[in-house]
Formats: C-alpha cells, sequence, structure tokens
C-alpha cells in the first residue's frame, strides 16, 4: 500500500518523518498543510484529532504523534538499554528540548526574521537560558554511545537532528552545541548523511541574530 505523510514542510516534525522514510529507503505522497494557518486547520480534521502534523497513512492505516510513525518507519532495537535510551531522547526532545529550541531560538533568531515576521528578543534569550540543560541531557547521552553515536541512524536519530539542525541555525546557539562534544561529534556525523541533506527544508535568505 502506498505511504501518505500530511505534514508542514517547515515542520521539524514532518522533517523528522521525511528523514526516516529516507533512511528506511521508503517514499510517501507528501501532502502539505499548516497547522499554524487558521484556515487550514479544518483540514486537518480527517487526519489528526488534535489539529496538528504530521500524520502517516499507510493505505487505511493512520499513525499520528511522531514517536510513533518514527517506530512503525524505523526498526525497533532488541538491545533494552539502546531502547530505553531512544525512548529517553525523544522524552527530552519532545518534553523539554522543541519548545525553547525551535519555538524559541530557532523562530526568534531565525525563523521569524527571514519571513519579515516582528521576533521577540526576550523569547530568544529565554531559549537560550533553557537550552544548555537540555544539550546537557543529550550531551551525557551522546557520550555513553548507546545511541547518537554517529554509527547508527535510527528512530532516536531521526527525531533530535532536525531540532538540532534548526537550533544550529542560530549563531549563539551554535556557540551552545560546540560546547558539548559528544553531541557536536554526533550531529556533524547525522547531518552529512543523505537523508538529512535531501530532506532539509529550504528557509528563506535572512542573517540570522548573532
Amino acid at each position: 500500500m502506498s505511504l501518505r505523510l500530511i505534514g508542514y514542510s517547515q515542520s521539524v516534525y514532518t522533517w523528522a518523518v521525511r528523514m526516516a522514510l529516507a533512511e528506511a529507503g521508503r517514499t510517501a505522497r507528501f501532502e502539505e498543510i499548516n497547522p499554524f494557518d487558521p484556515a487550514a486547520v479544518g483540514a486537518l480534521g480527517p487526519h489528526h484529532p488534535f489539529g496538528r502534523v504530521p500524520v502517516l497513512w499507510d493505505g487505511r492505516f493512520r499513525i499520528y504523534e511522531t514517536g510513533a510513525i518514527l517506530a512503525y518507519l524505523m526498526p525497533g532495537e532488541r538491545d533494552p538499554k539502546r531502547a530505553a535510551r531512544a525512548r529517553q531522547v525523544a522524552g527530552i526532545v519532545d518534553t523539554y528540548g522543541y519548545w525553547p529550541l525551535v519555538r524559541q531560538v530557532f523562530a526568534h533568531g531565525r525563523f521569524r526574521p527571514a519571513l519579515g515576521l516582528e521576533a521577540e528578543p526576550g523569547e530568544l534569550a529565554a531559549g537560550l537560558a533553557a537550552a544548555p540543560k537540555v544539550l546537557a541531557a543529550l550531551e551525557e547521552i551522546a557520550a555513553e554511545r548507546l545511541v547518537l553515536d554517529g554509527a547508527q541512524t535510527g528512530a532516536a536519530e531521526c527525531h533530535l537532528a532536525p531540532m538540532i539542525g534548526y537550533f544550529a541555525e542560530v549563531p549563539a546557539a551554535r556557540r551552545l552545541l560546540e560546547s558539548t562534544p559528544a553531541l557536536s561529534r554526533w550531529f556533524a556525523a547525522v547531518s552529512a548523511r543523505e537523508s538529512y541533506q535531501s530532506t532539509r527544508p529550504h528557509l528563506p535568505e535572512a542573517e540570522a541574530i548573532p
């Protein structure tokens, strides 16, 4: 059965699913819906009960929530320690990482200025203040080398890589990332992969806030 991916091309979570599809050697017909556009929210009704993206359809089988989609696309991890770490990375990403790294740092330090929208310096500063704790938790996991080791690309790596990629678009954020050697080594390796490069969203050209 053919796969359909409902998503927003600039969404970090849609990017994660596209990266996983590339790693798995699968393709999906993409249907763009911007969940931030009030006029488009109704179109998500048949796909996601909470009006979010991404959503993956495999024939009539529907999956939403990024972690569930990635688990469906990527082979499972048999080693219980590695499996636990992969789930831990996903939990850190969704619960503690997304808001400061993406919605505060990336949105107000790179994305909104590129679109000519007003950015809030306070939001950027708050995200940069919260980011080191998130990066430190991920650094500990990367240094352990059960996951985020640069040698494998599974669900945890696909979940995290786009978020770090967006975060690193802001120079001040990139400097914070450089202070985490194990995480930086992993990101250098994963961001060079074809699956990352070929699915990376196009961002409008703009000078990021230093």
